[in-house]
């Protein structure tokens, strides 16, 4: 893809397994719509073929639902663009010049390494605090450093996405955002949220899912055991031990909850990069030490 000199080229890979046509093919506008940008745009289907896509957008079909990480990872060679981006299907973004403002944003501030900007439910329900990447959530339209990820539209560069190893294939659901913006810090780069942009996407609970608990808590363990010095790896898995001790009260979600807690410590998840110390300073500094 030729892209001319005052363009900016993104490689936008959009995940779905096919349950929410009319929101695929909202946000799918929204993507088009978007004005001083080249787009290379992919819909992965997720253990399903995509269909009756609009021009200029293809489709992978992929055998079988690979899960969250590995399905956003398997759209990425395909697309042509120095920087990334990733939408779940049922996100879309309001305003047509906000991918171009993103990208002004990485050409002003070359540290800069991924976006997650502010999510807003398009019918007002109030936004869950988990959507503010910090651990202080304050004013959700102020910008800041991002400590942690809500993944659903996520802009990078494609080389710290490469640098990082992509999503963590492993994962399947949950957490996998966590894991790259650690990673992100420790390549150097600042993780950003971006409290002044904003994308629409509805309020739903994840404990919808029959799985959450047990990949909630093997993937806490399992991003500890895969990023954290040794010694930090119990303080971090024992302060989420306590946190779900406290808040959870259901029986049934305690024991999918533990039985994920197992595996996270009995299966070995592959792929350890423990962070150096300067990233624990950095991410300590940027408001939340990663034990926590």
């Amino acid at each position: 893809m030729t892209v001319p000199a005052d363009r900016r080229a993104y490689g936008v890979v959009v995940l779905t397994m096919g349950k929410r046509p009319s929101e695929l093919a909202a946000g799918l506008e929204s993507l088009q719509a978007q004005q001083g940008v080249d787009l290379d745009i992919i819909v992965v289907g997720n253990g399903w073929q995509p269909k009756g896509l609009p021009n200029g957008v293809r489709a992978l079909g992929l055998a079988e639902n690979v899960g969250i990480p590995a399905g956003r990872n398997a759209g990425v060679p395909l697309v042509q663009g120095d920087l990334l981006f990733f939408l779940d299907d049922d996100a879309s973004l309001p305003d047509p010049g906000f991918l171009l403002a993103i990208a002004e944003r990485f050409e002003a501030h070359p540290r800069l390494g991924l976006v997650q900007p502010r999510v807003e439910d398009p019918t007002g329900a109030a936004a869950p605090g988990r959507w503010v990447p910090r651990l202080r959530v304050g004013d959700p339209a102020e910008p800041g450093p991002a400590t942690s990820l809500w993944e659903g539209a996520v802009a990078m560069r494609r080389h710290v996405f490469d640098a990082v190893g992509g999503w963590p294939d492993p994962f399947f659901y949950a957490h996998e955002g966590i894991e790259v913006v650690w990673r992100t810090w420790d390549e150097g780069f600042v993780a950003w949220y971006a409290g002044d942009l904003s994308v629409n996407h509805p309020v739903i609970d994840p404990a919808r899912h029959d799985v959450y608990y047990r990949l909630n808590a093997r993937n806490r363990v399992w991003l500890a055991r895969r990023n954290l010095p040794l010694v930090l790896e119990p303080i971090y898995v024992g302060s989420w031990i306590g946190l779900t001790l406290l808040r959870m009260h259901n029986r049934a979600a305690l024991r999918s909850w533990f039985g994920g807690l197992w595996e996270g410590m009995t299966v070995n998840p592959g792929g350890r990069r423990p962070m150096r110390w300067r990233t624990v300073w950095a991410m300590t500094r940027a408001g939340r030490p990663p034990v926590i």
